[in-house]
């Protein structure tokens, strides 16, 4: 019981990225019905971008650096990628343009800070803690904490401030939104931007205990899509309750079977999700009349 607690605690550190990521993911869709796929680009710059500030600000003082260069970086792919294919009503034309600022930002970072995974230095001790024979690491629970944390955040604004109350009437009904004078181009723009900062944030979440490097992102983007499907798209709740049901998973699988194996549930449950119920186990299915 020991170690299966071990593995859940572990599991619910790597799952917290990916819902952190996938929250990402769920902003976007939510105001534009279209999603970044340079999320993982959008991860490893802002780790890497925070390495590079670290040892001139220390690892407090570089967040809220990072944050701004996330926010900004958002606001680039919305008005390169999203923006001219939303213009036209091209139903396909963000999916490459996002891929493509995705491949340009990783080429960025390699020539950058080159092609070698680097160490990102621990805020904290790194030596772990023991709770009734449950070791955690204390960046773990960091992760969890930081997570939830920005999470809150978001939601916070849009509840209270009038830029948030306008992307959550904007995510209502984009038309209606624009006939009660909303700048809906603008309120896509902030969530393009609000889902790029996540993930930088998340980068330097997750960097301090992995390696830091320009492919850093690009397989915790895809999972945390695959969240984002489990959970549903438009919910908040959703992405969260997926990505502790796909890390907890993985690390259960990783131990009691193989480790060749611990994508493979996550993946199965993907496909039963899509099969049984394609709005996600929290998504709410919408009737169109036309």
């Amino acid at each position: 019981m020991t170690i299966f607690l071990q593995l859940v605690a572990s599991g619910v550190a790597v799952g917290m990225i990916y819902a952190a990521i996938a929250f990402g993911y769920q902003l976007t869709f939510a105001t534009s019905k279209t999603l970044n796929f340079g999320q993982g680009e959008a991860l490893a710059l802002g780790a890497l971008f925070g390495l590079t500030l670290v040892p001139f600000t220390g690892y407090w003082l570089m967040l809220p650096l990072v944050l701004i260069f996330g926010f900004a970086l958002g606001a680039v792919v919305e008005r390169l990628g999203v923006r001219p294919a939303v213009k036209i009503k091209s139903e396909y034309g963000w999916i490459m343009a996002t891929i493509a600022l995705g491949i340009i930002f990783r080429n960025v970072a390699e020539n950058i800070w080159g092609r070698d995974d680097l160490k990102f230095p621990s805020p904290l001790p790194e030596t772990a803690l023991s709770f009734e024979g449950i070791r955690v690491l204390p960046m773990e629970l960091l992760i969890v904490a930081g997570a939830l944390l920005m999470m809150l955040a978001v939601e916070l604004f849009n509840r209270k401030s009038i830029w948030g109350k306008a992307v959550v009437a904007t995510s209502n009904d984009i038309d209606a939104a624009g006939l009660m004078g909303i700048n809906t181009r603008k309120v896509i723009t902030l969530s393009y931007s609000i889902s790029a900062m996540t993930a930088a944030f998340a980068g330097v979440l997750v960097a301090p205990v992995t390696l830091t490097g320009a492919t850093m992102g690009a397989v915790l983007a895809l999972k945390a899509f695959a969240v984002a499907i489990i959970g549903g798209l438009e919910s908040g709740l959703g992405v969260i309750v997926g990505g502790l049901i796909l890390g907890i998973v993985e690390t259960l699988t990783g131990f009691y079977i193989s480790t060749g194996y611990k994508d493979v549930p996550g993946l199965i449950l993907l496909l039963l999700v899509l099969a049984v119920r394609p709005v996600g186990l929290f998504g709410k299915a919408v009737i169109k009349k036309v």
